[in-house]
């Protein structure tokens, strides 16, 4: 069957390309030239060719889409972001033009999916799509750093995407099993960034110490915060974690004798190869460079490309804890607070410490964020943890689907990779990422996946 449909789709789409390439031949494929005796008759293959692929990858598409093939838009629009670093684009207009049609075939999936009642994202796709998406979103992680595109900006974007996945991940705890709105998460995210940074320039400690400390400061955090508030609910709550949250940064920015205040915190900590060698050219006297220790050429992208496969391994890990904790009572237990938190209390649920358990568990994912984070950049400031860092680590968990691990990956890739999509269009970066959101609410309010597997099947 699912043979049929795709061969179908691509019959179809050779006719329409034909077609199309017929009538657009006289018009893109020969332009008017300007000699020194005159006019003359001049050729523009590739943009012709250019054309022509994508009226046959946007055909195609939205015959997979009529199909039920609702997330065909979003793997071309990976795909397209792929290429798009070394295609030779002939000119703005048919890259702007790529980029609309990209957005209106996710438009007419949208369109389709709520014409039909859909409501599981990744089962629309096809049955096998749960099962194989994940597996290649993580070959294309682990292969990134091979893509014949790749350079150090691939790189730092692919270090941002992951750190707001784990921030994610972190909240996803919080909000999306326990039912607690926190809009100050980014206070747990400047706690880790802050200790590993103060770790390291105050004390001396080395990047794989400041990392299980951030984790603790942020999860102590959580747990100091969680037990005077976590008697309150609902907008109570959320008013207060927004209020913690401003409360970190204005410390931050006026305790200058730890923090440097608003001129920022420099000399964070640089990961080093497992305390064995250093990503320099030339190792400190008793010390070995990493290009010496394997015998290789230096090149500085070897720290950039270690940070960016450590992050990918912490967040995996991150990942593996999440998923065996859905396995155990606490989740459950955090479920029916969600659900009915009188109900969960009747059962002898204690609510508190439940609270506090997610909140810890969940502070301490964005802790390790925030040491990421800190070990990126090498420079903090207060502003890097304001209000709007809040609401988009919530915009990641509300969009991706509340409860839904690989729903948050996919809203990560969208909301922290489209201001680097929209980069040739830097003006209007903004209004395409509030037009994508706005979108999303409007034709997915579930999230991008709306389901997920339960904790507990009663049979």
């Amino acid at each position: 069957m699912q043979a049929d449909l795709t061969g179908r789709a691509l019959r179809d789409a050779t006719v329409a390309t034909a077609v199309a390439a017929l009538l657009f031949l006289p018009f893109i494929g020969f332009r008017l030239v300007d000699y020194a005796g005159g006019e003359g008759i001049g050729t523009r293959w590739h943009v012709f060719a250019l054309t022509v692929a994508l009226i046959f990858l946007g055909s195609l598409v939205l015959s997979l889409i009529e199909a039920g093939w609702y997330l065909a838009p979003l793997i071309l629009m990976i795909a397209f972001d792929t290429v798009d670093f070394f295609l030779p684009w002939p000119s703005d207009f048919l890259q702007a033009a790529a980029f609309l049609g990209a957005a209106a075939l996710a438009l007419r999936a949208g369109y389709l999916m709520r014409r039909k009642d859909v409501d599981v994202f990744v089962k629309a796709a096809g049955p096998p799509a749960g099962k194989w998406l994940p597996w290649v979103l993580l070959a294309f992680a682990v292969a990134l750093p091979f893509m014949p595109f790749s350079n150090r900006g691939v790189l730092d974007v692919g270090i941002v995407i992951l750190t707001y996945i784990l921030l994610g991940w972190g909240l996803n705890i919080v909000t999306g099993l326990a039912g607690l709105l926190d809009l100050g998460y980014a206070a747990f995210y400047a706690i880790g960034a802050y200790s590993a940074g103060i770790l390291a320039v105050n004390f001396g400690f080395s990047f794989w110490a400041c990392l299980p400390m951030a984790a603790i400061s942020a999860a102590v955090a959580g747990i100091v915060l969680g037990f005077p508030v976590l008697g309150l609910r609902g907008d109570y709550f959320a008013i207060v974690t927004l209020g913690f949250g401003e409360i970190v940064r204005i410390v931050a920015n006026n305790w200058r004798s730890l923090t440097n205040g608003s001129q920022g915190l420099s000399g964070a900590p640089r990961p080093d190869f497992f305390g064995i060698a250093d990503f320099t050219a030339s190792a400190a006297p008793g010390r070995t460079s990493f290009a010496d220790l394997f015998g290789v050429p230096y090149s500085p992208l070897q720290r950039v490309e270690f940070l960016y496969y450590l992050i990918l391994a912490v967040a995996l890990l991150v990942n593996l804890l999440t998923l065996r904790l859905r396995r155990l009572p606490i989740s459950r237990a955090w479920e029916a607070l969600r659900e009915d938190e009188i109900a969960a209390a009747a059962l002898g649920i204690d609510r508190r410490r439940m609270k506090l358990a997610a909140f810890a568990i969940g502070a301490a994912s964005g802790g390790i964020a925030g040491a990421f984070f800190a070990a990126r950049q090498g420079f903090i400031t207060p502003e890097s943890f304001g209000f709007t860092e809040s609401v988009a680590v919530t915009a990641i968990v509300v969009l991706g689907g509340m409860g839904s691990q690989l729903g948050i990956v996919l809203a990560a890739l969208l909301f922290a990779g489209l201001p680097e999509l929209f980069r040739p269009f830097a003006e209007y970066r903004m209004l395409a990422f509030g037009f994508f959101a706005i979108v999303i609410m409007r034709f997915r309010p579930q999230g991008l996946i709306a389901t997920r597997k339960p904790s507990a099947i009663l049979e």
